[in-house]
């Protein structure tokens, strides 16, 4: 099996994506930075899922505590004061390890030979283990983002959150030469959950059912009253929906690169796609004896059309088997 870390933050859609992670993966290893909360609290809540799922084997391993260079933006709108509210869920019994993440990441690397990353947050860790050890590139089979769009943004008009956080970290791990697979908001939006899923994780009525439903209880209600939306997206889950299982995501092949300048646009993944010119209407193809030189290579798998009832297949018969 491959061997993976887990980067994130949860994050209410992160906790659901650990839980999906956690029985599908070898999980070598959790690893925790600033964005949705505070590193502090973001990693309070990665030990409370571990604990609620029986997999307190797993270690976590906080990092970063802020971007590169602006300061951190968290989304207690949508994310709550704890980052996860909603479940009542005890103080965890287990504590997070002494090592950075940064470090855990270059050191398990090394050892395993060859990891594969899912990074559901901004960043910043991923690109300080790049800083780290100039030959980590090497020694990562890919990594699963959840991050950026196609289309528009959700923190800006242009950005999505996890990149807008910290888009020098993005630049980074974006331009590493590492197989990237991209869950942008133009495909993690097709993962729609609404009151109709709280009455299946009742129904499912075990204790990680009962914990997902006040997750999704909450997150429903913020999203509703901040983003004006029916319903919440299960973003995250997407990228490790991914990796269990590569056939739910049909993908694109594009040369995906991070704005940072822009006044409007800093922290868009500006993603190029004038190569699939014959898959456009007629009217906006070029000619071909111009066109074929246009843009850059391709860097990254973006991901364009989720299969949105096996991906609920998948997460519902994960929760079951808890």
């Amino acid at each position: 099996m491959k061997k993976y870390i887990m980067d994130c933050d949860p994050g209410h859609d992160d906790a659901i994506a650990l839980i999906l992670a956690a029985r599908h993966l070898d999980l070598l290893g959790i690893t925790t930075v600033g964005g949705n909360q505070t590193i502090e609290k973001v990693t309070t809540n990665a030990l409370k899922v571990l604990e609620v799922i029986g997999r307190t084997d797993i270690p976590v391993h906080p990092g970063s505590q802020h971007p590169w260079i602006q300061k951190l933006e968290t989304a207690p709108q949508f994310h709550g004061a704890s980052g996860m509210d909603g479940p009542q869920v005890p103080v965890p019994t287990t504590q997070p390890r002494s090592t950075h993440a940064a470090q855990f990441i270059v050191d398990t690397a090394n050892r395993a030979g060859r990891i594969s990353l899912i990074a559901t947050g901004p960043l910043t860790n991923l690109a300080t283990a790049l800083q780290l050890d100039p030959m980590l590139a090497d020694k990562v089979e890919e990594i699963f983002i959840m991050g950026g769009s196609v289309t528009f943004g959700n923190w800006t008009p242009a950005a999505e959150f996890n990149i807008y956080v910290d888009p020098e970290a993005a630049y980074k791990v974006f331009n590493a030469g590492i197989p990237m697979r991209m869950c942008g908001l133009n495909l993690t939006r097709q993962a729609f959950v609404a009151d109709k899923d709280l009455e299946i994780l009742k129904g499912i009525n075990n204790r990680v059912a009962l914990f997902c439903h006040d997750l999704l209880r909450f997150f429903i209600d913020s999203c509703r009253k901040t983003a004006y939306i029916p319903g919440a997206n299960l973003h995250d889950v997407c990228a490790v929906a991914w990796a269990v299982d590569p056939a739910l995501i049909k993908a694109v092949d594009m040369h995906v690169q991070i704005e940072l300048q822009g006044k409007y646009t800093r922290g868009m993944t500006v993603c190029d796609y004038r190569h699939l010119r014959n898959e456009l209407p007629r009217q906006d193809m070029v000619h071909e004896a111009t066109a074929r030189f246009r843009g850059e290579q391709p860097n990254c798998a973006v991901g364009v059309e989720l299969a949105v009832e096996s991906f609920f297949s998948l997460l519902y018969d994960t929760i079951k088997s808890y």
